[in-house]
C-alpha cells in the first residue's frame, strides 16, 4: 500500500514553527487526527492469541506493513488471558506508543486502558473485534460480520440441498436435522455472526424444513466461550447423546469458526459419523484455516468463510499511518457498530464463501495459500 505524503513548503513550516513558539503548542496538522512529526513512532499491536493461526498471520501482517512505513512496532499476543492483555496494553502506553491497534479477548475488558490512552493522546484502532463500553475507540476495521453469518447459513442450506449454487430454493422440504453453534459471548462479532445466520435460518425452521432436535437456538444456549474447540467438541458429544440416541442423524451443523468445526467434527466422527454408511453432516466454518481447508478438500467439512486478513492488516496499518501523518482515515460505515457508548467509524471488507468447488480460485490463485500448504 502506498501512502500519501504531506508536502509542506518551507515557508509554511516557518510559519507553523513561529505559531507553535508563540502558543507553546505543536504546529496544527489541519485534520486534528495527529501530528506530522511522528516519523519512527511506536505503534502498539495487541492480538488475542496464537492458538488460532489467523491471529498469528494478522499480527505479522500488521507489523510488516507498519515497519515498511518506518514505524516501530510492539506486537504482543495474550494467549487468550485477559489480565495478560490488560498488562500488555498498559505497557504499550507506558512505552509511549502513539497509536494502539487492538484485537481484544473480551471487548469490554480494556476500559481503563482506553481511558489512559485517551489522556495520553493515543488514538485507538479496534481490530476485527469491537472494543465496547468506552467512548475512546477512534476507529474500527473489520469485515461485514452480519453478512458472514448470512453466508454461513446460506452455505448450510446449499449443502443440505435446500438452496442451489445460485441461492435459489430447490423445493427440498426436508425435514433436515441441524444443530447450531455460536462464538464467544465476550466477542462482539459473535452476536453479529449469530444474528446474520439465525435471521436467515429462522424461516426454514418455522416451516419445518429445518429441525433443531435439541431445541437449543438461543445465543446463550449455543455460545462457546473463548471459541474453544474442546468446549465445542464436548457440547456436540452431549447433543448426540441426548438428542440423537434414537436413530435420528445430525444432517447439518452451523459452526461459526473453523476451530469449533474441528471440535464438532471430532465429536461426530467419535460417534460413528463418516463411517459404516453414516454420512457426516454439512458443517460450516470461518477463517479458511489450513486444517479446515484440507477437510473441505477431503469432503469432511463443507464450507468456510474466507476473510482476506491481508486486507484487514493493511487497512489497520494505513489508518495508523494516516493518524500519525495528520490525515483523516477513510471509513465506509458510520452506522453499524455501536460499542454501547458511540457509533465507531468503521472500514468493512466483504467475506467470501469457500467450498471444494472454489477453494483453488479463492485461496490459491489469489496467493493467500500455496498449493503445497494444502497437501
Amino acid at each position: 500500500m502506498k501512502f500519501k505524503r504531506i508536502a509542506i513548503g518551507a515557508a509554511a513550516i516557518s510559519v507553523a514553527i513561529m505559531l507553535a513558539a508563540c502558543s507553546g503548542g505543536r504546529p496544527a496538522t489541519g485534520s486534528g487526527e495527529g501530528s506530522t512529526d511522528n516519523k519512527g513512532a511506536l505503534v502498539g499491536v495487541a492480538m488475542p492469541t496464537k492458538v488460532s493461526e489467523r491471529w498469528i498471520a494478522d499480527g505479522n501482517a500488521v507489523k510488516s506493513d507498519l515497519e515498511k512505513n518506518g514505524y516501530k512496532v510492539d506486537l504482543e499476543y495474550a494467549n487468550n488471558d485477559i489480565p495478560t492483555q490488560v498488562q500488555q496494553v498498559n505497557t504499550m502506553i507506558t512505552k509511549g506508543a502513539k497509536v494502539l491497534i487492538v484485537a481484544s479477548i473480551d471487548g469490554g475488558s480494556l476500559t481503563d486502558q482506553l481511558d489512559a490512552a485517551a489522556k495520553a493522546g493515543i488514538k485507538v484502532i479496534s481490530y476485527d473485534r469491537l472494543l465496547t463500553g468506552d467512548k475512546n475507540v477512534d476507529y474500527y476495521v473489520s469485515f461485514d460480520n452480519y453478512k458472514v453469518g448470512v453466508y454461513q447459513a446460506n452455505s448450510l442450506l446449499t449443502g443440505l440441498g435446500v438452496l442451489d449454487a445460485s441461492g435459489n430454493k430447490t423445493g427440498a422440504k426436508g425435514p433436515f436435522n441441524i444443530e447450531v453453534f455460536a462464538g464467544s459471548p465476550d466477542d462482539n462479532n459473535a452476536t453479529f455472526f449469530f444474528n446474520g445466520a439465525m435471521d436467515t435460518l429462522k424461516p426454514y425452521i418455522a416451516d419445518g424444513t429445518l429441525v433443531v432436535k435439541s431445541g437449543q437456538t438461543a445465543f446463550n444456549q449455543v455460545a462457546i466461550l473463548r471459541w474453544d474447540p474442546a468446549t465445542a467438541k464436548a457440547r456436540m458429544q452431549d447433543l448426540v447423546a441426548k438428542s440423537y440416541s434414537g436413530g435420528a442423524a445430525v444432517q447439518g451443523v452451523l459452526s461459526p469458526y473453523d476451530g469449533l468445526s474441528d471440535g464438532i467434527l471430532s465429536a461426530l466422527e467419535g460417534a460413528g459419523y463418516g463411517s459404516g454408511g453414516k454420512k457426516l453432516p454439512i458443517i460450516t466454518g470461518q477463517d479458511a484455516e489450513v486444517a479446515s481447508v484440507k477437510q473441505i478438500i477431503a469432503g469432511t467439512q463443507y464450507s468456510t468463510i474466507y476473510k482476506d486478513t491481508r486486507q484487514l492488516a493493511n487497512e489497520a496499518a494505513k489508518m495508523a499511518n494516516d493518524i500519525l501523518t495528520g490525515t483523516k482515515p477513510e471509513v465506509n460505515d458510520t452506522k453499524s457498530y455501536d460499542n454501547k457508548t458511540k457509533i465507531v467509524p468503521s472500514y468493512l471488507f466483504q467475506p467470501v464463501v469457500v467450498t471444494k468447488d472454489n477453494y483453488q480460485k479463492v485461496l490459491i490463485d489469489s496467493g493467500y495459500y500455496k498449493e503445497s500448504d494444502l497437501k
